[in-house]
This record gives C-alpha cells, structure tokens and sequence, in this order.
C-alpha cells in the first residue's frame, strides 16, 4: 500500500512539471518534489540529515536544501529504485576531477523538457533545419547534448539535418544549399569548433541561421570573454547575434540566450544565486555569487543543484554566467567523499 502511494504521488507530480502556470505554483510543485525526493532519495536523504535541517521547517523554496553538483561524480544520485535507466549521461571530464553521472529513468522526459525548453523561446523545431557542429561531444558516449539535438533533428522532420564533426567544408556547403531553399537553420555547436569554422571559413549568413554556442573551449585554445567570442562570430559568420544555450550533464532542462549572454530559463528550471562565501545564503539580484539550479525535469534524480557557476541574476529572471568557483571541498559534509 506504501509504495502504491509513493507511485501515485509520483504520477501527479510529474503531470504537474509541465502544466504549472505561475511562479507560486512552480515553488508549490518545488516543494512538493523536496519532499518526494527527501523520503525516496537516499543520497539527498543523508545530505540534508547531515546538515541537521528539519524538513518540516522548509517551508519555501529559498530553505530548501541544494545538493553540490559534485555529487553525481561519486553517487547514483536516484530518486526511487535504482534499476531500470534507459540512459546514462556523463560529463566530458575536461575538469580533471572526474567524470559526472546521470542516471535517466526517463528519456521522454528529457526529450519532453527540452523541447519545450527550445519551442518556448525559438517557436515549433518543425521551423528549422538543425545541423550541428560537435566535436569532442560525438567522439566519446553518454553526451546529454549529442542526445538532446538527435532528438531535435527528428522533431524538425525535414530530412536536411545533419551532425559535422571536423568537416567545416561539408557544414559551409550544407548551410549554404539549405539557405538557397529559403531554409531557417538552426546551427548548434561547441564552442571551440565554432570559433575555428568562422575563422576559417568566414561567412555572411545573415539573420536565417540561428548559431547557438555551448560547451566552452573544452580546453582546446584560450579562453575569450563572451563579448570578445560573440564579436569574432559574429564579424566571421555575418550574424546578428550568438545565441547560447546553458545545459549540463546534471541537468534535464536548459536555459537560452537570445543575445549578450543573458539567459533565461524554461518553465521547468528557475535559478537561485547563493553568496559565494556562505552557501546557505542567498544574495540580492545583480549581486555575484553562486548559482543554483531548480530542475523540475530530474524528479527521479534531483531536482535541486548547487552549481560551481558563478553567476548574476536580473530582475527580470534573466542571469549571467560570469566565471566559475576554484575546486573547493562541500562545506560541513563529507558525503562526497563516502561511497
């Protein structure tokens, strides 16, 4: 009888991650999830006992307890029984510090966060030819991003979308074949084969091809600031703007940036931005300090992420990424470190 209610509160909830109106009702639905995930959750049950918090005190969403991110590298971070995955993302590891693991129960619901994420800001991917420019991502498995714009390529349904690894030529051909159709794009890439295809091959594709950067350099040549990345794309591929998009291999849902790096987050993520010295703070808007991540989407994992991304978040809802925390060991809590 237990678990039937378990798999029921379950079912609700998870109806709910998409049909939540209001910011009440997504702190609501938060709320509902912390709980959920508090009983069945048994990495984040240990979490939040060790921080001695009362879980009936937690009350808003502000007092809800965020797991570091970290975690996924050293756990199965599961919410229920932990069998049954029908995908297992993993980070790159470009950190040197190892590599993250998500444990999906539920790649429709993946499919289904991100796609609702995208068609939000960007409009029916039936719009769009998607191509997709994503070195080291196709070369390894488990790329949530690989699996993510596949997804993408087969909503679009056009038959013109195709993944480029180091093939610039082949890219700047199809493009220009797909704009001669009078063909929106969509052009997808990592941030470092990006950079390269524009210096390389320069182009005037005009405002058609939507470029959307993600991934960073990954180590493949010298970090730029955003408005000195987005200035060369820009001036290289004849755009109007570089548009962004903030995901990770910990995350279901993603954040998009139309312009100027100011992202903004789709209705299943909402972000929060702790003081960097004290991460059970939370600063005022345009203050500095570490982001955190509600993700509706990883109800079967954990919907509440303390990123190591430094960020700023706008009165608007929108945030910045402005850099990154040094590697720091998780204050008051060994758990990352226990098998």
């Amino acid at each position: 009888m237990q678990n039937k209610t378990k798999n029921m509160n379950f079912n609700i909830l998870q109806q709910k991650i998409f049909e939540h109106k209001t910011s009440d009702d997504f702190n609501k639905l938060a709320l509902q999830i912390f709980n959920y995930q508090y009983v069945n959750n048994k990495i984040y049950n240990r979490y939040v006992n060790l921080l001695n918090r009362k879980v009936d005190n937690v009350d808003s969403i502000e007092k809800i307890p965020f797991m570091p991110v970290e975690f996924f590298k050293q756990h199965c971070v599961v919410t229920g029984q932990e069998q049954n995955f029908e995908a297992i993302f993993t980070s790159s590891g470009t950190t040197g510090v190892g590599t993250s693991r998500h444990f999906v129960k539920d790649i429709n619901l993946y499919f289904q966060a991100a796609i609702s994420g995208f068609e939000k800001f960007y409009g029916s991917l039936k719009n769009y030819s998607v191509v997709a420019l994503l070195p080291a991502y196709l070369e390894r498995q488990g790329s949530s991003l690989v699996a993510m714009v596949e997804k993408f390529m087969e909503v679009s349904g056009n038959g013109n979308d195709n993944f480029f690894l180091y093939d610039f030529q082949g890219l700047e051909k199809k493009i220009k074949n797909l704009l001669s159709q009078g063909k929106k794009i969509l052009l997808i890439g990592v941030t470092f084969a990006l950079l390269d295809f524009a210096e390389k091959y320069p182009q005037n594709f005009g405002e058609n091809v939507v470029v959307m950067e993600t991934g960073g350099m990954k180590g493949r040549g010298k970090e730029l600031v955003r408005s000195e990345l987005h200035n060369i794309l820009k001036k290289n591929l004849g755009i109007p703007a570089v548009h962004s998009e903030y995901g990770m291999t910990e995350l279901l849902s993603q954040a998009y940036s139309k312009s100027d790096g100011i992202y903004y987050p789709s209705d299943t993520m909402k972000i929060l931005i702790r003081d960097s010295s004290d991460p059970f703070k939370y600063v005022p808007k345009n203050t500095v300090g570490g982001i955190n991540v509600v993700d509706l989407a990883n109800i079967n994992s954990c919907s509440f992420i303390e990123t190591k991304d430094l960020g700023i978040l706008h009165s608007d809802g929108g945030f910045e990424v402005v850099g990154r925390f040094d590697y720091s060991d998780v204050r008051g809590c060994n758990l990352l470190y226990t098998k």
